[in-house]
């Protein structure tokens, strides 16, 4: 029930847009790309100490405005995105401090990077100007991932890691590849627009992903309670109009 509440209640905003109509009648198509940084990490129960991933991210970009709704424009916002998400350890001892690997002298580092093919769909709303200048925009709604592949990049052992002298002795996940390669949670966001006739529509957003599915198991025989993503992303989207509105008004 938890998933399902948020996005019948996300439905039901673009349903009521698209039909409805009370507003100013609008029928705007634009397509384009975009591309951003991800700063993401795994909500483990038992805990894993984390540091920030950083990846990339970039993708198609599609959008229908329908309204303006008083001051309010109101679109339907969705991407098809290729992400770099994933977790980084932060490996510290009993003081906080790095804990050094004796064969290198090095701190120990370890981060395991997985390459999803992301889809979110957003009930988008504007303020501001629709074709000369700016607008402020909020979305959110429902995204959906999965999983392509996996890489692993450590320098110390991973059959035999130094738990002793650490603070954080969970090391399970190191032989434990994706068992969920299906993801699915809320996106929500913030960012400002700028647009010029015959230029386009660019987007600068904030971003911000919570994971609903656990990447590995979650039944009581499973090592893991909890393992779902939250990501931070920052992006700049390019769309260019393939249809306006005819005799627009207002």
């Amino acid at each position: 029930m938890t998933l399902r509440k948020p996005i019948l209640f996300l439905l039901l905003i673009l349903a009521a847009t698209a039909e409805a109509q009370v507003g100013k009648y609008r029928n705007d198509l634009s397509i384009g790309v975009n591309g951003g940084y991800v700063l993401s990490n795994v909500g483990f129960t038992p805990k894993i100490n984390q540091a920030f991933h950083g990846g990339v991210t970039g993708g198609v970009t599609f959008r229908y405005v329908c309204e303006k709704y008083f001051n309010t424009i109101c679109a339907v916002q969705a991407e098809v995105n290729y992400a770099q998400i994933g977790w980084k350890e932060d490996i510290l001892d009993q003081q906080d401090a790095p804990v050094i690997n004796p064969a290198t002298g090095l701190p120990e580092q370890y981060s395991r990077t997985m390459n999803y093919i992301q889809v979110p769909i957003f009930a988008h709303l504007g303020w501001g100007r629709e074709e000369k200048g700016f607008q402020f925009f909020f979305q959110a709604g429902p995204q959906i991932g999965f999983c392509i592949g996996e890489s692993t990049d450590a320098n110390f052992p991973l059959d035999a890691p130094n738990t002793a002298d650490r603070i954080n002795s969970v090391t399970a996940q190191y032989d434990m590849p994706v068992e969920n390669k299906f993801d699915y949670g809320i996106a929500a966001g913030l960012g400002l627009e700028y647009s010029r006739p015959r230029m386009g529509h660019l987007q600068l957003e904030a971003r911000y992903y919570y994971g609903l599915g656990n990447i590995y198991g979650d039944s009581k025989k499973d090592y893991f309670g909890k393992s779902n993503f939250g990501n931070i992303v920052i992006k700049l989207t390019y769309l260019f109009d393939i249809i306006k509105t005819k005799n627009r008004e207002g």
